[in-house]
C-alpha cells in the first residue's frame, strides 16, 4: 500500500479552458497501472475546449450543474450524480453552466502504447456554449 498525500489544487491552464477552473489530481498511475484521476472544480461559466482522450474518460459530477456536448451532438444538461462516458478518440467538451458551479470527477487512461493521452481542440466559444441545452436523461 501506498499513501499519496494531496497534491496542491492548480488552476487549469488558460490554453485549454476559459473561465475559472481547478484541478485537484487524485492519481497518476505508475506502469503497469495507466487510470488517471482528477476532481474539476468550474466556476460559473468556464469549461474546457475541445479535446479527445486516447483510451476515453469518464466524467462523474460530484456536484452543481453543467454541460457537456460530443462533437455534433447536442449540449446535454450535467447535474450531480450524472455519469458520462466518451469512448476513445471522441471529441468533445465540459464545463459549468453559467449560473451555477460545478465539479465531477474526470478518469481517464493513458493508452498503453505511449501516444498521448488527451489531444486538445479549440476552445469552445461563447456562442456554440449558450445553445439551448437538453436535460439529462432521468
Amino acid at each position: 500500500m501506498q499513501h499519496l498525500p494531496k497534491p496542491p489544487t492548480g488552476k487549469a491552464p488558460a490554453e485549454t479552458f476559459t473561465g475559472d477552473a481547478y484541478v485537484d489530481p487524485i492519481v497518476r498511475g505508475e506502469a503497469p497501472s495507466r487510470i488517471r484521476a482528477a476532481l474539476v472544480h468550474f466556476a460559473p461559466g468556464a469549461r474546457n475546449a475541445w479535446h479527445a482522450h486516447a483510451a476515453g474518460q469518464t466524467v462523474h459530477v460530484t456536484e452543481g450543474v453543467g454541460r457537456i456536448q460530443a462533437r455534433g451532438g447536442e449540449v446535454l444538461e450535467m447535474r450531480a450524480g450524472d455519469t458520462y462516458v466518451t469512448p476513445a478518440g471522441e471529441w468533445h467538451w465540459h464545463g459549468a453552466a453559467p449560473d451555477r458551479f460545478m465539479t465531477h470527477l474526470a478518469i481517464w487512461e493513458a493508452p498503453d502504447d505511449g501516444a498521448p493521452e488527451t489531444e486538445w481542440g479549440e476552445q469552445v466559444g461563447d456562442a456554440d456554449y449558450a445553445v439551448p441545452v437538453q436535460a439529462s436523461p432521468r
